[in-house]
């Protein structure tokens, strides 16, 4: 992987002390956002890890919300399909949901029953993992649905809130870690 290229999307993220609550550094993906060459790195340095790892892949799956803006590119140039996992009450039909505790507070997470079939090969996409509690939650949801989880994918990873210990034996990726 180009240290260019990385160093590219890491100068893109910015941090925000005491956001939501005070204790917590926010690290915020906006600028990347913002920026379509940074973005267009973000998506390359991705696709290229998941090219690299899964020669067979059926779906990314991303998580509420900001799973939602790095997963249907990364899927667009995968060639593959994008699934959505939302939070509680957004998703129309017959739904699998899991609750889990946030940082900060309790959750609820769904997906489609529909969503996909057994044994069919996800990857699960996000932008952040703190303490791996919405992680975890989606994972357990792609269990019940049988499907084969190759791995979990984010763009940042804090590390001292030792969410990776939460996935012990789920397999892991994270593009950024911030110590």
């Amino acid at each position: 992987m180009s240290d260019e290229r990385l160093r590219r999307v890491r100068d893109r993220v910015r941090s925000f002390p005491d956001f939501p609550v005070p204790g917590v550094l926010f690290r915020d993906i906006s600028p990347l956002l913002k920026d379509p060459v940074a973005f267009r790195t973000l998506i390359d340095l991705l696709e290229d890890h998941v090219r690299a790892s899964f020669p067979k892949i059926d779906f990314i799956v991303g998580l509420d919300s900001r799973g939602f803006l790095i997963g249907p590119p990364l899927a667009q140039r995968l060639g593959i399909g994008f699934v959505p996992i939302r939070k509680k009450g957004k998703l129309p039909g017959p739904t699998e949901s899991v609750s889990y505790a946030l940082e900060y507070g309790k959750a609820e997470l769904e997906i489609q029953t529909d969503a996909v079939e057994p044994g069919q090969k996800v990857v699960i996409v996000d932008d952040l993992l703190a303490t791996g509690g919405t992680m975890c939650a989606a994972y357990e949801l792609l269990k019940r649905l049988k499907a084969e989880i190759l791995e979990c994918l984010v763009v940042i990873e804090l590390k001292p809130l030792k969410g990776l210990e939460k996935l012990s034996s789920i397999p892991f990726y994270s593009l950024l870690q911030y110590d």
